[in-house]
């Protein structure tokens, strides 16, 4: 494996589940106007910035666990592999909002301003962030005995595939919450609609939370009991393949929709994308740490002379 772009899917995905939560905490207090989508959206950077640190410790802490030693790449890694790819797909959608002259395009200032809070804010935060990890993170001592030579992987059946589990583990969560997804996309890009149902969409996502957890664990579990010790990158996929049927319901919800046009579809697929790319970074570092604790407890209980 490697343990850069692991350490640093973890950091992001952590830094993600941090996000929502400040902002589903924000909306059922009250914070949000369902009329002043502004609001969401400046609070949704600022809660960001603030939580780069989290990204930072959390990423350069299962570096070290996993033997790295460059922390400094480790923290560049894990604050552009998310807001990388968003910041760019951003970018471009702007400059073909500013090419149709439509009226959601950015002023030149306003994005200044955005590129100001993320150098002096964020990016500071997520270097401390780094540094505590690097310091003060604990190492990755095993709860039992282990040998230092892989054992043999046996042959398994083709429903214990990689590819036929991971679309399991994402299929269910994402059965769920397709309900409310639903709802989501009829609010967002529907016409002269609105969501204000935010104390549902928090216990939405906390059964994701939950269902994402439990089957990524039993499945761990299932590849475990059959002597295939690569779980790490498998329960980070099979979190994360619930982004991918996410991804899925936009082209239907698109093939539904009245929406046509180079802008419209820009911008519905673009920041759709980066959204789903978003959830599976977040359920992927979820399902990860979800099976590392099981993982623990289950050999950890494991008496070896």
């Amino acid at each position: 494996m490697n343990p850069l772009l692991f350490a640093s899917f973890v950091g992001s995905g952590v830094q993600l589940l941090c996000l929502v939560v400040g902002l589903l905490i924000l909306a059922v207090l009250g914070v949000f106007y369902h009329t002043n989508r502004g609001a969401l959206f400046v609070a949704s950077l600022f809660v960001f910035s603030l939580t780069s640190c989290v990204n930072g410790y959390v990423s350069n802490s299962w570096y070290q666990k996993l033997g790295g030693a460059n922390w400094t790449r480790c923290t560049i890694v894990t604050y552009f592999l998310y807001l990388g790819p968003f910041f760019v797909v951003a970018t471009l959608l702007n400059f073909v909002a500013i090419s149709k002259n439509s009226s959601i395009a950015l002023p030149f200032g306003t994005v200044c301003v955005i590129v100001l809070i993320l150098l002096l804010v964020s990016l500071p935060l997520c270097i401390l962030g780094g540094i505590a990890g690097k310091n003060y993170g604990s190492p990755l001592n095993a709860p039992c005995r282990t040998n230092k030579i892989p054992r043999q992987i046996p042959d398994l059946p083709w429903y214990r595939h990689s590819f036929v589990q991971t679309t399991m583990a994402g299929f269910l969560p994402f059965s769920a919450i397709y309900i409310e997804i639903s709802e989501l996309f009829a609010a967002v890009w529907g016409f002269n609609q609105s969501y204000t149902l935010y104390g549902i969409l928090s216990i939405v996502f906390i059964i994701l939370l939950i269902v994402t957890s439990f089957i990524t664990i039993a499945l761990t579990y299932f590849q475990l009991a059959a002597e295939d010790h690569r779980w790490w990158w498998r329960a980070v996929a099979g979190g994360g393949s619930t982004g991918f049927f996410i991804m899925a319901k936009c082209f239907h919800f698109w093939s539904q929709s009245k929406m046509s046009g180079i802008l419209q579809a820009s911008f519905f697929f673009g920041y759709m994308g980066v959204l789903c790319y978003g959830a599976v970074l977040m359920l992927g570092a979820i399902g990860f740490l979800s099976s590392m604790a099981f993982v623990r407890y289950i050999y950890g209980n494991v008496k070896i002379d």
